[in-house]
């Protein structure tokens, strides 16, 4: 008889922790856009409402005005203030420090990667058909970015800037062959108000490394990873999730033509070994592209 208590009295108590997550107002703060009219988040923002909607919680979003840049962000997640979910490339370290939800979130685009020049360097000009002749140029990438020991491990003589717009500037004065940059990110840089109308999109070549973009939260918030998860699955399952991305990206890929462009694998060596790598569902594949597409907005 007493396993028979213990168990009904262990399914009291899951039913009432169920209870009070779904009766919860769940508040989720994020980092806030680096400025006005920050496209780079707005997808983020709307796949993280998908996914507390698929739930059924009931929820409040918040962005913060006070956390935005990403370094300080992953830090102040791991300190458990002002911001509870932050989205980020991984590696080993931000996986070591905090808790991933292993779902690529843009399946896999930030790992597509196009490359910005000077219209002015011979790099600009040249036409690259191989990995030994793009080796003997110069890249640019942030000292603290996962992408710049990616580079550096595949050969590449990296600069390294501060931030972003150090790197850009690097570009602009013509110190660094090229700049690349994730498709999600290249063509709203290209036309922002301040973009240098030199610096220029590089045709005919691509670089791909295997990488992803998670939802993280701290490693104590267990419950959060979890409903997050649940509504990510669900929305994957219902097709709801390809719809979002193909609305927020599809445009940006019609122009880009990754299939179209010839692109150099790169081994990934901080790439933790629980990526979920083999399930189609979470991955980009330019050759599929054209018919996901299509099925996304019927």
């Amino acid at each position: 008889m007493m396993p028979k208590k213990i168990l009904f009295i262990a399914s009291l108590v899951l039913c009432s922790a169920f209870l009070k997550v779904q009766a919860a107002t769940w508040v989720v703060s994020y980092p806030g856009a680096l400025y006005e009219g920050d496209e780079r988040h707005k997808y983020p923002e709307a796949l993280l409402k998908l996914a507390l909607e698929k739930t059924g919680v009931r929820y409040e979003m918040r962005a913060s005005s006070r956390v935005k840049y990403q370094s300080k962000a992953l830090r102040q997640l791991r300190e458990n203030l002002e911001v509870n979910v932050v989205w980020s490339m991984t590696d080993k370290q931000r996986e070591s420090d905090l808790l991933p939800i292993r779902i690529p979130i843009t399946k896999g685009l930030i790992g597509w990667r196009v490359l910005l020049s000077h219209k002015s360097k011979p790099f600009y000009e040249k036409e690259i058909t191989s990995m030994e002749e793009l080796l003997v140029y110069s890249p640019v990438q942030g000292v603290d970015w996962p992408d710049t020991k990616i580079l550096q491990a595949n050969g590449f003589n990296v600069l390294a800037a501060q931030n972003h717009v150090e790197a850009a500037n690097l570009i602009s004065r013509q110190q660094a062959d090229f700049y690349p940059r994730s498709v999600i990110e290249v063509l709203p840089e290209l036309s922002a108000e301040n973009a240098d109308p030199d610096v220029l999109l590089k045709p005919g070549v691509a670089l791909h490394y295997k990488t992803a973009m998670y939802f993280f939260v701290n490693k104590r918030n267990v419950t959060m990873a979890r409903l997050l998860e649940v509504g990510l699955q669900r929305a994957i399952e219902d097709g709801s999730f390809d719809a979002l991305f193909y609305e927020y990206h599809g445009e940006m890929l019609d122009k880009i033509a990754l299939d179209e462009r010839l692109h150099f694998e790169l081994e990934n060596p901080l790439l933790p070994i629980n990526t979920p790598v083999y399930d189609a569902d979470y991955w980009y594949q330019p050759a599929q592209s054209a018919a996901k597409r299509e099925d996304a907005r019927q």
